[in-house]
């Protein structure tokens, strides 16, 4: 039991967001695609073992994946969870074993990777790692430090600066955190207690912890918000359920929507929310497989897309999705290779669409771009 939750520990719902990406400007510099840059998309998957980073470019409608030119590149120590800014120009990479975040510039051409040193420091065994929508501060959750780590970003050159106060204490050993659209709002999940802790987040990014903590699920494990910011979803991987909560706008107080927690899947690891907000999907460690719920926008209460559970590959440890809102892509514990789903439109179901090329070791955290 314990070496699968060191295992699981690397994956984080605070990568359950939305990522933004880079896409080239070049019609043939697309690692060797052969497609117009309005055709593809890059994506960036961590490998820990090796430490390095592989990217691929990803055709927007057959899904289908090729290696960039130069990858894998070369990261720090047991590289985890990777986000990109929304001015598709970073890359940063939490380096799990060294307590460092990596910088790397994006090739808006071919997509290679060229890390800028010097290497931020964080606390004590960063796992997760959220930003702004406006690409202005990224926050780092320090496991072992039970802290946050906030920096601001500088635009031009992506270097981060961590800002006064930081790092800023939570409750002992945080597993996940989700921060609102809105950046006004930043929800930690603690397995240990089985509960979710409020901060407000002031223009400096300073964190301040408010009211209560709300009780979830048994091994509350990943959390995510929906981009409307209504709700909050908290996946409980020994009770196999999901807690929603719904959100405050004003204070970002949390309340339990009527008849959470809801029963999903054996184990379930990680979760995701649509672009639209209209679905939530969760991977099922335990049961080889995705459940996904519609979810009334007044009420938060899921209903099961129709065929959900839907079959994964292997055991599906992190969901990503892709920001043009056609796939899925499931990390697996023992995938050497990505695994896409494509997502109907119209009724939210999954179906298996392709696969990467294979990356030797596992990955354990992917970023995407548009």
């Amino acid at each position: 039991m314990m070496a699968r939750k060191t295992t699981l520990l690397w994956l984080v719902a605070s990568l359950l967001a939305v990522l933004t990406g880079c896409s080239s400007s070049s019609s043939n510099s697309n690692g060797g695609s052969g497609s117009s840059s309005g055709s593809t998309h890059l994506a960036y998957v961590s490998l820990p073992s090796p430490n390095t980073i592989t990217g691929f470019r990803i055709n927007n409608s057959s899904g289908a994946f090729t290696p960039i030119v130069g990858s894998p590149f070369p990261a720090g120590n047991s590289p985890g969870a990777m986000l990109m800014d929304p001015s598709n120009q970073f890359l940063y990479v939490l380096n799990r074993t060294e307590d460092t975040v990596s910088l790397f510039k994006i090739d808006s051409n071919v997509g290679s990777l060229t890390e800028v040193l010097p290497r931020a420091s964080t606390g004590f065994s960063p796992m997760a790692m959220t930003m702004t929508s406006a690409g202005d501060m990224l926050f780092v959750l320090n496991q072992l430090s039970g802290s946050i780590s906030v920096y601001s970003i500088d635009s031009g050159s992506g270097a981060l600066a961590e800002i006064k106060g930081s790092p800023f204490p939570t409750v002992a050993n945080p597993v996940g955190f989700a921060l609102t659209p809105s950046g006004k709002f930043l929800y930690v999940v603690n397995s240990n207690l089985a509960a979710v802790f409020t901060y407000t987040v002031a223009s400096t990014g300073a964190l301040q912890q408010a009211g209560a903590p709300i009780p979830v699920g048994a091994g509350a494990f990943a959390i995510a918000v929906d981009p409307n910011e209504k709700f909050v979803y908290v996946a409980n991987t020994a009770d196999d359920t999901v807690s929603i909560l719904s959100i405050n706008s004003t204070t970002g107080d949390l309340t339990e929507v009527n008849g959470s927690p809801f029963d999903t899947g054996t184990s379930p690891i990680s979760i995701v929310v649509s672009s639209s907000g209209q679905y939530v999907y969760i991977a099922n460690h335990g049961g080889a497989s995705i459940t996904g719920y519609s979810i009334d926008s007044a009420t938060g209460f899921p209903t099961a897309i129709t065929g959900s559970p839907f079959s994964a590959s292997g055991a599906p440890e992190l969901l990503v999705n892709d920001p043009g809102g056609n796939f899925m892509y499931v990390l697996g514990q023992s995938l050497t290779f990505v695994s896409e789903m494509s997502v109907d439109s119209s009724s939210g179901a999954l179906a298996s669409k392709s696969q990467s090329p294979d990356t030797s070791t596992v990955p354990v955290g992917m970023a995407v771009g548009k």
